[in-house]
């Protein structure tokens, strides 16, 4: 892949990088069953330079078949490096990695981005070293980069089309981002939306570290989408089937 000119604006690129198998209720409070979903990462390409948000999981986990590796399916080549060689990118040539937060399915691809900067939030970076919950595995994300701490709103590029945007609630430090293109903006949003249902009915998972913060969460995304943003909602497959991968994205073109 190559840019044409800055005239293209910011391109915005989907992929999955592996699948975990959950209870429903993990997204879907009180909703019976198991579901596999998709861990989900994206390529920001803006003039100014190249971005990911979210990293997927870990290589680590490639035929695996204990402890995690028996929920976690994690095939060849799906790891965010390989999946951006497919598109034609070098993955020395990212320069930001924003991750939504520190879980293992959001960040373990982290150390194939070798020269990237990690953008978190500060509460979600001190929370995640701090050792007080297991989901958070420093394997993964602690792996020789530097970190650029954030709080609150970031304007990634100065010009309003990259912008992270806190979203507490999955963890106390959960980021989103708004990505405007030339046909439309798109909002990022990691586990603080896993699924359509999650916004249109305010239906909460079963746990979080704050209930009331995925609330509020919910309704500034609800906000957003009835401004006209598209939601890109962070573990729905069947939303995700529906989403072409290692393509340019026509925002306009997103199911509401």
């Amino acid at each position: 892949m190559s840019r044409q000119n800055t005239e293209d604006g910011v391109l915005l690129f989907a992929f999955t990088c592996g699948h975990i198998t959950l209870p429903m209720g993990f997204f879907l409070a009180g909703e019976p069953g198991k579901v596999k979903v998709p861990a989900c990462c994206y390529l920001i390409d803006h003039p100014k330079g190249l971005a990911i948000f979210d990293t997927g999981f870990s290589p680590r986990f490639t035929g695996m078949t204990e402890g995690l590796g028996k929920i976690v399916d994690m095939p060849d080549g799906h790891n965010i490096a390989d999946r951006l060689r497919e598109l034609g990118v070098d993955p020395e040539r990212i320069e930001w990695v924003i991750n939504s937060h520190l879980h293992l399915d959001h960040a373990g691809g982290n150390a194939l981005l070798p020269n990237a900067t990690i953008l978190v939030q500060q509460g979600e970076y001190e929370f995640g070293m701090g050792g007080e919950d297991g989901a958070y595995h420093t394997v993964d994300f602690d792996t020789g980069q530097p970190f650029r701490q954030v709080s609150g709103e970031h304007d990634l590029f100065g010009d309003g089309t990259v912008v992270l945007f806190p979203t507490a609630g999955h963890t106390p430090g959960h980021q989103s981002v708004r990505v405007t293109t030339s046909d439309g903006q798109a909002v990022l949003a990691g586990d603080c939306c896993n699924m359509r249902r999650s916004l249109d009915d305010m239906h909460l998972p079963d746990h979080a570290w704050s209930l009331d913060a995925c609330r509020g969460s919910l309704e500034t995304l609800a906000v957003l989408r009835q401004k006209g943003a598209r939601i890109f909602y962070g573990h729905d497959p069947e939303f995700w089937a529906g989403i072409p991968q290692s393509k340019s994205l026509k925002i306009y073109m997103v199911a509401d």
